[in-house]
């Protein structure tokens, strides 16, 4: 799921840029997904935190090694997402107030999309592969 929104955050980015789409549609597209993303990010990182990672912690005393790569990885990508969430809101506004200068900030949005997108496919592999093995092995979560 975050993958997806990533790429329609910046799918729909890129054709604002390339303007295939209007402004207005583009503002309305990028608070709807970028919202989504934002806090579907956000609660599925505090749910980690503070229940998933203390039962994989409990089951396997292995899985600390990894896990404070992943919790300073959770701290990294809330800097992100609060760059991208301060850029989006920027850019919704502008839409309304001067286009012109809400098209010269989309690429600065552009670019934190595409950090976000490289961060999540690095982060989510490294999850699986410190998870599953540890869900595997002891039988965890069904």
């Amino acid at each position: 799921m975050f993958r997806r929104l990533t790429d329609i955050v910046k799918d729909n980015t890129e054709r604002y840029l390339d303007k295939a789409c209007a402004p207005e549609e583009y503002a309305d597209r990028l608070s709807h997904y970028g919202n989504q993303l934002v806090r579907n990010l956000h609660g599925h990182h505090g749910w980690e935190d503070h229940q998933f990672f203390p039962e994989l912690s409990a089951a396997d005393a292995r899985f600390d090694t990894g896990l404070d790569t992943l919790e300073s990885d959770h701290l990294a990508l809330d800097q992100v997402l609060d760059t991208f969430t301060t850029q989006a809101n920027r850019v919704i506004q502008l839409v309304q107030m001067d286009e012109a200068q809400a098209y010269e900030e989309t690429g600065a949005l552009c670019d934190t999309a595409a950090q976000i997108d490289a961060f999540l496919k690095r982060h989510l592999s490294d999850e699986e592969d410190l998870v599953v093995p540890i869900l595997l092995h002891h039988k965890l979560r069904g």
